[in-house]
């Protein structure tokens, strides 16, 4: 093969290498509507943020409810204002009061409703976020935050599947893993990622991973082929 064919044909290869990486990591996240930290410590307080993207080119979001369990109550849930959005608490009356610093509670929060103005509606490409200050965490294994999220020409999106071993969900519902106290993180940074203060990164892709997994493969596909173009070369078929 002459010098200038064999030039192309690396050439060649490395474009399809460069396109493959490009393509394949380029797969956008799933967006679904998600709650962080993904984690709490039971018998604290967390900050918990709802984040909601829109996910429609064509309408925007209006209005976003967050049901919190009946089976795992918590004592006391307070909201952090949202500049044009109205917040509801609704509240129940509990079958069992629960303690609070020694004080008995027989109701406590139902369900959140967010509902926003004319002008602040989450536009398409665009999230928002909501948070909440919520405790005493009860001591179960996790909590699941069923979703209600409402589009400006009146879809009504569920997300309120809950989680399954080995089961892809199309619509799943927030959900919040609780540690045993006992299980508490040592250090003070790592403690604050569950206070009521505590900042955690939110998750953009509500925690599946064949995004990355993907990303993973088109590297590997890259390398393959651009080792191919460095090491060797088709048998000539002629000079």
């Amino acid at each position: 093969m002459k010098i200038g064919a064999r030039a192309r044909w690396r050439a060649g290869v490395v474009a399809v290498a460069v396109a493959a990486m490009v393509g394949l990591s380029a797969v956008p996240a799933a967006a679904h509507v998600t709650v962080n930290p993904k984690e709490a410590t039971a018998g604290g307080y967390a900050r918990l943020t709802f984040r909601v993207p829109n996910e429609k080119d064509n309408a925007s979001t209006v209005k976003v409810e967050v049901t919190l369990p009946e089976d795992a109550p918590f004592a006391s849930v307070s909201v952090k204002p949202v500049p044009g959005w109205t917040a509801v608490v609704e509240k129940r009356k509990l079958a069992t009061p629960i303690k609070n610093h020694d004080n008995e509670i027989t109701e406590a929060a139902s369900k959140i409703t967010w509902t926003a103005d004319a002008a602040s509606a989450v536009k398409p490409g665009q999230f928002q976020e909501f948070d909440v200050s919520a405790g005493p965490v009860p001591e179960v294994s996790q909590i699941v935050f069923k979703a209600l999220q409402t589009y400006s020409d009146g879809e009504v999106v569920r997300w309120i599947e809950e989680p399954k071993a080995g089961a892809e969900l199309e619509r799943p519902a927030p959900v919040l893993k609780v540690l045993p106290k006992a299980a508490a993180p040592a250090s003070p940074a790592a403690a604050g990622s569950n206070s009521a203060s505590g900042d955690t990164p939110a998750s953009s892709d509500g925690g599946s991973g064949w995004p990355l997994g993907l990303s993973i493969a088109a590297l590997v596909v890259a390398l393959a082929a651009l080792g191919l173009a460095l090491r060797g070369k088709p048998t000539p078929t002629g000079s």
